[in-house]
């Protein structure tokens, strides 16, 4: 080699050079076999079509059947307001539901349609998709103001103060304590007061402003879920 000293350059030389050339395919190579991978494993999005028809899937047999077991107990009471106006039953009824009187108590306990309520689940669900639902199964983004009560903190504060979620254990069980926060609470007095005159949906979501930060516009967009799911076809 050391009569031809300029061979053996030569090789070094063109070892390095194909070295730096193939150095860089490899690498190319191995992100273009990672993306594969990731690629082969990452879960396909699903359409609107089959995010809306899993909703329905998992809620409207949930709020039919809630619903009808409020009917029932609403007309059982109905009846028994008719019979005798101190039952030990009505008064402790009008006590859980703060009632001043039976008229005030049939108000609470009558349920409202079930579109609205299929609406509201849509919407404060993000149509069962939320962190809300999926760990929580709230439906609805009903709040808890009881430390001692199952729950899980939102992902926004109040200033300083943590804001949290109430936790249930069945799907039904969010939508019966839904209807029962609207039977109660002072925000939807002329909720209940309208619900005894009208089951028009699109007429009684107005009367929802005081759910949400939205106000008035929370009614029209439920409104809007409303007529273009056609959810009116579950208050028949």
């Amino acid at each position: 080699m050391k009569k031809y000293p300029f061979i053996s350059m030569a090789l070094i030389i063109l070892f390095f050079a194909l070295l730096a050339i193939t150095v860089p395919l490899l690498r190319t190579a191995k992100k273009e076999e990672k993306k594969e991978i990731v690629a082969e494993i990452r879960v396909p999005e699903i359409s609107v079509q089959e995010k809306k028809a899993q909703f329905k899937s998992a809620i409207v047999p949930a709020v039919s059947e809630v619903h009808a077991d409020l009917m029932q107990r609403y007309q059982d009471i109905a009846a028994l307001v008719l019979a005798d106006h101190n039952n030990d039953r009505l008064i402790a009824l009008k006590k859980e539901y703060k009632a001043t009187n039976n008229e005030e108590l049939l108000m609470a306990l009558k349920p409202h349609p079930q579109s609205i309520a299929i609406a509201q689940a849509a919407m404060e669900s993000s149509w069962a998709t939320s962190r809300f639902f999926r760990e929580a199964y709230n439906v609805f983004g009903i709040w808890s103001f009881n430390k001692d009560e199952a729950r899980i903190a939102a992902g926004e504060k109040r200033g300083e103060k943590t804001i949290w979620i109430k936790k249930y254990g069945s799907v039904k069980a969010s939508i019966r304590d839904y209807y029962r926060t609207l039977a109660r609470g002072n925000a939807y007095r002329e909720f209940r007061i309208l619900k005894m005159e009208t089951n028009n949906p699109h007429e009684l979501v107005k009367k929802l402003d005081r759910y949400s930060e939205k106000g008035a516009e929370y009614g029209k967009e439920l409104s809007a879920i409303i007529r273009f799911n056609n959810f009116t076809i579950y208050d028949q």
